[in-house]
């Protein structure tokens, strides 16, 4: 697997990591402070949010003025039996798929959706509460979320996340071995893989042909650990530092990197949750520093 700068983007959450382990938008600089300080660290690209009030194309023009790239970005999904949710959820995915066309980006990670009283956001990463009726109106939704995105042009990448009910090994390849490969790609985020008990390097080699797209993303063993063998819940478990910067934890970076085609030629997204150090800033030039390090 050889990568360019290009295209390794980052999505940074260390501006909005909340107190209590979750996350929270409002907590964030300045759009063009948070692009001016990604820019002058080295980072070419990030993952694609267009703020509320902006269209996409006062969007690609912030960045452009940043001399910043357009990578993929996110979209969460959630069960439900009402009908007024299910239309919102429906309006998110077209109004992000649309956005994502508008700029661009090819692909966009998809992922079911969580909250912080949900089951496995109490009991995170064991696959907690599994039920086999659950998982297949899971798979079944993000298989029509992802025949929505498609009509937009746009790829949609499987993305399993801890505390959400596609977290483990076992569910993720459920869903993907019963969606079809021309709707549904494959989007790991290495660390939430992890964290779940999987092995993403595995993961990707068995799924080759589908990866559109990799969150790359370290972690702590020893927390991890601490954590499972203690039941702690998925904002305990970030409050007391699960997430590493890219290099700085347990990760196998360079192992899961190396079960990548030799011609994959996708995103690489850095996310580190809830920075490890003493500020977002430190964070955010640590991950430019590990893309540096791993960029042709």
């Amino acid at each position: 697997m050889k990568i360019t700068l290009d295209r390794i983007a980052i999505n940074p959450l260390q501006w909005i990591a909340t107190d209590d382990g979750w996350i929270d938008p409002a907590l964030a600089p300045s759009l063009d402070d948070q692009l001016r300080f990604i820019s002058e660290a080295g980072i070419r690209a990030v993952h694609s949010a267009v703020p509320a009030g902006m269209t996409s194309g006062d969007y690609a023009a912030c960045l452009k003025d940043h001399g910043l790239a357009a990578a993929p970005g996110y979209i969460a999904v959630l069960l439900s039996d009402d009908p007024a949710q299910n239309l919102i959820i429906e309006e998110r995915i077209r109004k992000i798929s649309s956005e994502h066309a508008e700029l661009d980006v090819p692909t966009v990670f998809l992922a079911m959706g969580m909250d912080k009283e949900a089951a496995r956001v109490r009991r995170p990463g064991v696959g907690y509460d599994f039920d086999a009726d659950r998982l297949n109106r899971a798979r079944d939704l993000l298989a029509s979320a992802a025949e929505t995105v498609r009509s937009f042009g746009i790829t949609p990448a499987l993305h399993p996340h801890v505390g959400t009910w596609v977290e483990t090994d076992q569910e993720t390849r459920f869903v993907l071995d019963s969606v079809d490969s021309g709707v549904l790609a494959f989007g790991p985020d290495m660390g939430h893989l992890a964290w779940a008990g999987a092995d993403p390097a595995q993961l990707i080699r068995d799924y080759a042909d589908r990866v559109a797209g990799v969150h790359v993303k370290d972690y702590q063993q020893a927390v991890l650990d601490q954590a499972k063998a203690e039941e702690w819940d998925y904002r305990r478990t970030v409050r007391a530092g699960i997430w590493a910067e890219p290099g700085q934890g347990s990760n196998d970076l360079d192992g899961v990197l190396a079960a990548l085609p030799a011609n994959y030629d996708g995103w690489l997204v850095m996310e580190v949750d809830r920075g490890a150090q003493a500020t977002p800033e430190d964070s955010v030039r640590l991950c430019a520093e590990w893309a540096a390090g791993i960029a042709v």
